[in-house]
Protein backbone atom coordinates (compact mmCIF):
# COMPACT_ATOMS: atom_id res chain seq x y z
CA UNK A 1 0.00 0.00 0.00
CA UNK A 2 1.91 3.57 -1.16
CA UNK A 3 1.04 6.70 1.28
CA UNK A 4 -0.19 9.51 -0.38
CA UNK A 5 1.31 12.81 -0.34
CA UNK A 6 -1.40 15.19 0.94
CA UNK A 7 -0.25 18.74 -0.06
CA UNK A 8 -1.49 21.91 1.22
CA UNK A 9 -3.69 24.03 -1.27
CA UNK A 10 -2.43 25.20 -4.26
CA UNK A 11 -1.79 29.01 -4.85
CA UNK A 12 -4.58 30.81 -6.15
CA UNK A 13 -3.73 32.82 -9.18
CA UNK A 14 -7.11 35.08 -9.06
CA UNK A 15 -6.43 34.91 -4.85
CA UNK A 16 -2.89 36.44 -5.68
CA UNK A 17 -4.21 38.90 -8.28
CA UNK A 18 -6.74 40.40 -5.66
CA UNK A 19 -4.31 40.99 -3.09
CA UNK A 20 -1.96 42.95 -5.83
CA UNK A 21 -5.22 45.02 -7.14
CA UNK A 22 -5.84 45.56 -3.25
CA UNK A 23 -2.27 46.83 -3.11
CA UNK A 24 -2.45 49.24 -5.87
CA UNK A 25 -6.05 50.56 -5.21
CA UNK A 26 -4.77 51.60 -1.80
CA UNK A 27 -1.83 53.28 -3.43
CA UNK A 28 -3.98 55.06 -5.79
CA UNK A 29 -6.30 55.79 -3.09
CA UNK A 30 -3.27 57.83 -1.37
CA UNK A 31 -2.69 55.28 0.85
CA UNK A 32 1.49 55.20 2.19
CA UNK A 33 3.13 52.47 2.37
CA UNK A 34 3.48 53.37 6.23
CA UNK A 35 -0.38 52.99 6.74
CA UNK A 36 -0.84 50.25 5.24
CA UNK A 37 -1.16 47.31 6.93
CA UNK A 38 -1.42 43.72 6.05
CA UNK A 39 -4.99 43.72 7.45
CA UNK A 40 -5.95 46.91 5.76
CA UNK A 41 -4.37 44.86 2.48
CA UNK A 42 -6.37 41.67 3.26
CA UNK A 43 -9.79 43.64 3.89
CA UNK A 44 -9.29 46.21 0.56
CA UNK A 45 -8.59 42.56 -0.98
CA UNK A 46 -11.34 40.38 0.41
CA UNK A 47 -8.78 37.63 2.03
CA UNK A 48 -7.89 36.67 5.29
CA UNK A 49 -4.53 37.90 6.62
CA UNK A 50 -3.58 34.43 6.73
CA UNK A 51 -3.59 33.54 2.81
CA UNK A 52 -1.37 36.55 2.52
CA UNK A 53 0.84 35.27 5.03
CA UNK A 54 1.05 31.85 3.44
CA UNK A 55 2.41 34.12 0.18
CA UNK A 56 4.52 36.60 1.36
CA UNK A 57 6.26 36.84 4.62
CA UNK A 58 5.29 40.58 4.95
CA UNK A 59 4.67 43.50 3.93
CA UNK A 60 8.00 44.08 2.10
CA UNK A 61 8.20 40.93 -0.07
CA UNK A 62 4.81 41.96 -1.12
CA UNK A 63 5.18 45.17 -2.31
CA UNK A 64 8.78 43.66 -4.07
CA UNK A 65 6.31 41.07 -5.60
CA UNK A 66 4.01 43.96 -6.60
CA UNK A 67 6.33 45.90 -8.18
CA UNK A 68 7.14 42.91 -10.36
CA UNK A 69 3.62 41.91 -11.31
CA UNK A 70 2.82 45.54 -12.21
CA UNK A 71 6.14 46.14 -14.10
CA UNK A 72 6.03 45.73 -17.65
CA UNK A 73 8.71 43.09 -18.69
CA UNK A 74 12.38 44.32 -19.69
CA UNK A 75 12.53 44.07 -23.53
CA UNK A 76 14.56 41.88 -25.39
CA UNK A 77 17.91 43.53 -26.51
CA UNK A 78 19.23 43.00 -29.63
CA UNK A 79 23.00 42.44 -28.77
CA UNK A 80 23.96 44.15 -32.65
CA UNK A 81 24.40 47.91 -31.57
CA UNK A 82 25.85 48.92 -28.54
CA UNK A 83 23.45 52.33 -29.07
CA UNK A 84 19.95 50.45 -29.88
CA UNK A 85 20.34 48.68 -27.28
CA UNK A 86 20.92 51.65 -24.45
CA UNK A 87 17.80 52.69 -26.60
CA UNK A 88 15.90 49.98 -25.38
CA UNK A 89 16.84 50.19 -22.30
CA UNK A 90 16.26 54.04 -21.32
CA UNK A 91 12.63 53.58 -23.46
CA UNK A 92 12.17 51.17 -20.58
CA UNK A 93 12.33 53.70 -18.02
CA UNK A 94 10.43 55.74 -19.93
CA UNK A 95 7.35 53.61 -20.63
CA UNK A 96 7.54 52.55 -16.78
CA UNK A 97 7.73 56.53 -15.90
CA UNK A 98 4.59 57.01 -17.71
CA UNK A 99 2.86 53.71 -16.43
CA UNK A 100 0.80 55.53 -13.86
CA UNK A 101 0.13 53.00 -11.54
CA UNK A 102 4.00 50.91 -11.51
CA UNK A 103 5.15 55.02 -11.46
CA UNK A 104 2.78 55.41 -8.08
CA UNK A 105 4.57 52.00 -6.46
CA UNK A 106 7.53 53.70 -6.79
CA UNK A 107 7.08 57.08 -5.49
CA UNK A 108 5.63 55.57 -2.84
CA UNK A 109 8.62 53.07 -2.19
CA UNK A 110 10.88 55.76 -2.73
CA UNK A 111 9.52 58.65 -0.11
CA UNK A 112 9.10 54.88 2.30
CA UNK A 113 12.35 54.29 1.59
CA UNK A 114 14.20 55.34 5.16
CA UNK A 115 11.84 53.53 7.43
CA UNK A 116 11.51 50.45 5.39
CA UNK A 117 14.92 49.77 4.80
CA UNK A 118 14.54 45.86 4.09
CA UNK A 119 11.80 46.79 1.28
CA UNK A 120 14.56 48.75 -0.39
CA UNK A 121 17.16 46.23 0.28
CA UNK A 122 14.84 43.79 -1.59
CA UNK A 123 13.73 46.36 -4.13
CA UNK A 124 17.42 46.80 -5.00
CA UNK A 125 17.90 43.17 -5.28
CA UNK A 126 15.14 41.54 -6.74
CA UNK A 127 15.23 44.68 -9.65
CA UNK A 128 17.42 47.61 -9.54
CA UNK A 129 20.86 45.09 -9.29
CA UNK A 130 19.49 43.21 -12.40
CA UNK A 131 18.70 46.37 -14.79
CA UNK A 132 22.15 47.83 -13.10
CA UNK A 133 23.70 44.44 -14.43
CA UNK A 134 22.08 44.78 -17.91
CA UNK A 135 23.11 48.23 -18.59
CA UNK A 136 26.80 47.38 -17.68
CA UNK A 137 27.19 44.53 -19.56
CA UNK A 138 25.99 46.91 -23.31
CA UNK A 139 28.29 49.22 -21.84
CA UNK A 140 31.69 46.40 -21.19
CA UNK A 141 30.47 45.75 -24.93
CA UNK A 142 31.14 48.86 -26.04
CA UNK A 143 34.39 49.03 -24.11
CA UNK A 144 35.76 45.98 -25.53
CA UNK A 145 34.46 46.74 -29.19
CA UNK A 146 36.85 49.83 -28.64
CA UNK A 147 33.77 52.28 -29.44
CA UNK A 148 33.74 54.02 -25.44
CA UNK A 149 36.83 55.22 -23.65
CA UNK A 150 37.55 51.96 -21.29
CA UNK A 151 39.04 54.84 -18.47
CA UNK A 152 36.12 55.35 -17.09
CA UNK A 153 34.14 52.98 -14.59
CA UNK A 154 30.96 51.23 -16.10
CA UNK A 155 29.14 51.83 -13.17
CA UNK A 156 29.63 55.96 -13.69
CA UNK A 157 28.83 55.35 -17.28
CA UNK A 158 25.48 53.75 -16.13
CA UNK A 159 24.75 56.38 -14.61
CA UNK A 160 25.46 58.83 -17.16
CA UNK A 161 22.91 57.07 -19.39
CA UNK A 162 20.21 56.42 -16.95
CA UNK A 163 20.71 59.28 -15.08
CA UNK A 164 18.52 61.84 -16.27
CA UNK A 165 15.79 59.46 -17.39
CA UNK A 166 15.13 57.98 -13.88
CA UNK A 167 15.48 62.17 -12.65
CA UNK A 168 12.67 62.71 -14.99
CA UNK A 169 10.39 59.82 -14.34
CA UNK A 170 11.32 59.82 -10.24
CA UNK A 171 12.06 62.93 -8.91
CA UNK A 172 10.38 65.40 -11.52
CA UNK A 173 6.69 64.08 -11.61
CA UNK A 174 5.53 66.92 -13.70
CA UNK A 175 8.90 66.69 -16.19
CA UNK A 176 7.83 65.71 -19.51
CA UNK A 177 8.63 62.53 -21.79
CA UNK A 178 8.49 62.88 -24.98
CA UNK A 179 8.89 60.27 -28.18
CA UNK A 180 12.44 60.51 -29.06
CA UNK A 181 13.79 61.20 -25.53
CA UNK A 182 15.80 58.02 -25.25
CA UNK A 183 17.43 58.59 -28.42
CA UNK A 184 18.64 62.21 -27.60
CA UNK A 185 19.60 61.13 -24.16
CA UNK A 186 21.57 58.31 -25.83
CA UNK A 187 22.87 60.37 -28.66
CA UNK A 188 24.10 62.90 -25.96
CA UNK A 189 26.30 60.87 -23.58
CA UNK A 190 27.91 58.54 -26.58
CA UNK A 191 28.99 61.38 -27.95
CA UNK A 192 31.16 62.17 -24.90
CA UNK A 193 32.14 58.80 -24.04
CA UNK A 194 33.38 58.24 -28.02
CA UNK A 195 37.47 57.26 -28.08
Amino acid sequence: MSLKVVRGRPRSEAVERAIIEGVMSLLEEGVSLGDMSIERIARTAGVGKATIYRRWKGKEELFVEVMRVTDEPDQELAGESVRDDLVVILEGIRRRGLAKRSSALLQSLLAQAKSYPQLWELYHAEVVARRRARVTEVLRRAVDKGEFRGDLDLSLMADLFTGPMLARTILSHDAPLPDGLSETIVDTVIAGLRV
